[in-house]
């Protein structure tokens, strides 16, 4: 074994040859993706191409058709001769504890304060103390600026606030991993900064975060990897610089010319 390889870290998640169908839709045509510890990708590409899917097949909402699936060192879902075979019960209640999910509406609980939206889940789920799931609670609210929101329900705060909990919502699990599907795309341009500074700061404490949005500035600033997914595959990935500003394939340029008009 070379010193390269005994230094490398093993991917927080593994996907290999997914396939997922919609009747006669095929949505995910065998991708494969690996994600080390606290690397930053970015999933681009048209509606429709398999972004949203594959973060839902990756999050265990929906189930593949084909292929495998694995966090660090536990396999979710292994492929049998062309079809999936999930693992059950405590097996999958611990992968879920290795990924949090941000999603574009924020889906907070809305008769919850921010506090409870915050420290609910490691309590009741993770049986966490009640003291220290709140006064992690409150070191995410100071985190993401939030100071003074404690008490107050979701109807209260503004789509930045409200994306901003659910961050922090994510973060109070302690995940290996934190996937954000679209995290700006209700909020207008000045509440898109406060979440993508919030974003931008998680990636320098190397945070393991993979992000489907279209905001290209974003992901050429803060991304260590590139995925353009288009028609169900990965047609082209690579450092961000090359893939947004030099992509090599036909099908990028187009797509990225499109957003320029």
């Amino acid at each position: 074994m070379t010193a390269s390889q005994q230094t490398s870290p093993a991917p927080v998640v593994t996907l290999s040859g997914a396939r997922k169908a919609f009747g006669d839709n095929e949505v995910l045509r065998g991708v494969s993706l690996a994600v080390k510890p606290g690397e930053v990708v970015a999933i681009i590409g048209p509606s429709g191409g398999g972004k949203s899917t594959l973060l839902r097949c990756l999050t265990l909402l929906e189930t593949l058709d084909a292929g495998s699936l694995s966090y660090g060192d536990l396999t979710v879902a292994q492929d049998e001769g062309g079809r999936t075979r999930y693992v059950k019960g405590p097996e999958l209640k611990q992968a879920r504890d290795r990924f949090g999910l941000v999603f574009q509406n924020y889906n907070l609980f809305p008769h919850m304060t921010v506090m409870k939206n915050i420290s609910d889940a490691p309590i009741r789920v993770q049986k966490r103390p009640r003291a220290e799931a709140e006064a992690e609670a409150r070191a995410l609210i100071a985190k993401m600026g939030l100071e003074g929101c404690e008490e107050k329900v979701p109807c209260q705060l503004s789509g930045g606030q409200q994306q901003r909990v659910s961050i922090a919502r994510a973060l109070a699990m302690n995940p290996e991993v934190l996937y954000f599907d679209e995290p700006t795309s209700a909020l207008d341009p000045e509440l898109t900064a406060e979440v993508l500074r919030v974003i931008k700061e998680l990636a320098a404490e190397n945070m393991t975060m993979v992000i489907v949005t279209h905001e290209m500035g974003f992901a050429r600033d803060v991304a260590d990897r590139v995925i353009f997914m288009d028609g169900g595959v990965i047609a082209e990935e690579g450092p961000a610089s090359q893939v947004i500003d030099h992509p090599r394939e036909a099908r990028t340029r187009a797509f990225l010319s499109r957003l320029e008009e």
